[in-house]
């Protein structure tokens, strides 16, 4: 079999799932770029190519994975955010795209020539916090998360990208392991588990058979670690230090009310018009935290 037919009857598997249909094509041809192990060039300039047997049981063997709707970055170790590729696996968050605005957010009001301390809440696969370590090079970053074997992808991505010698990994529930550095921080960046427990069943099989739940749901509202962070942040942070939260679809109004003791709070759009990045500085003379 050569690429052209198994690419052609890897479509048509994909296409007949009604979850799968949409990126049918897409995802064939990634996942056979994969099996292969050959770039786009060589599929395009030579379609004939035969592939051997090895490269055809890997490549039935990843399609028959996608079709039980298992990720395309979980199937392909990898993924890429903010130009920069990252090792991904069941243990963590997939970096989504909306993600990216926090990122840019956050890059566009710190200022890259002073030193900052900074906290990354809930850093999964360590894209938040790697990103930043390379755009702000004289930040030092702590990344933290609740599970253990995200620590280690993250760390293992930190490596990769030459930022582990600025990042501290700690495991903890949210910002706990830094009660003894409250008050010394710049900013704290957190893209937080926003998903109300009740929106499980609309979710995507990928995401919500094989993505770490841990990552996803907060509570029936989706706000219950909002609840619980912004006031840790709020401790954590030096008076006039920035807290930037991703947040999720029509939860603008109940942040701006966990956040309405702060100060400028402000909302950032994604490129579909959503308010998906939320941005507040603690005031310099603190109201008493109720």
């Amino acid at each position: 079999m050569n690429l052209r037919q198994a690419l052609i009857a890897a479509v048509a598997q994909l296409a007949a799932d009604p979850q799968l249909q949409a990126t049918a094509t897409r995802d064939a041809e990634l996942l056979l770029l994969h099996a292969a192990q050959i770039p786009r060039v060589t599929l395009l300039a030579h379609p004939d190519r035969e592939l051997n047997p090895g490269q055809q049981t890997r490549y039935e063997d990843t399609i028959a994975r996608r079709l039980r709707h298992e990720p395309i970055q979980y199937i392909t170790g990898h993924h890429e955010f903010y130009g920069l590729n990252f090792q991904v696996t069941p243990a963590v968050l997939i970096p989504r795209p909306e993600t990216e605005h926090l990122v840019e957010a956050v890059l566009n009001l710190l200022p890259t020539d002073q030193p900052l301390k900074i906290a990354d809440i809930g850093t999964g696969s360590g894209a938040i916090a790697i990103t930043l370590a390379l755009h702000l090079p004289q930040a030092d970053i702590a990344a933290l998360d609740i599970s253990a074997e995200a620590l280690a992808i993250a760390q293992q991505n930190a490596d990769t990208h030459y930022a582990a010698d600025r990042i501290r990994f700690l495991q903890s529930d949210l910002l706990a392991d830094l009660d003894p550095e409250a008050g010394t921080f710049d900013a704290i960046v957190s893209n937080p588990p926003y998903v109300a427990s009740s929106d499980r069943n609309t979710l995507h099989p990928q995401v919500r058979d094989y993505e770490p739940p841990t990552a996803l749901f907060a509570g029936e509202s989706g706000l219950d670690i909002y609840r619980r962070l912004i006031p840790q942040a709020r401790k954590a942070l030096k008076p006039g230090g920035l807290l930037a939260l991703e947040i999720g679809h029509g939860q603008q109004s109940a942040i701006a009310s966990l956040l309405e003791t702060w100060r400028n709070v402000s909302f950032v759009n994604d490129l579909q018009q959503i308010p998906r990045v939320a941005l507040a500085w603690r005031p310099a003379n603190p109201i008493p935290i109720r």
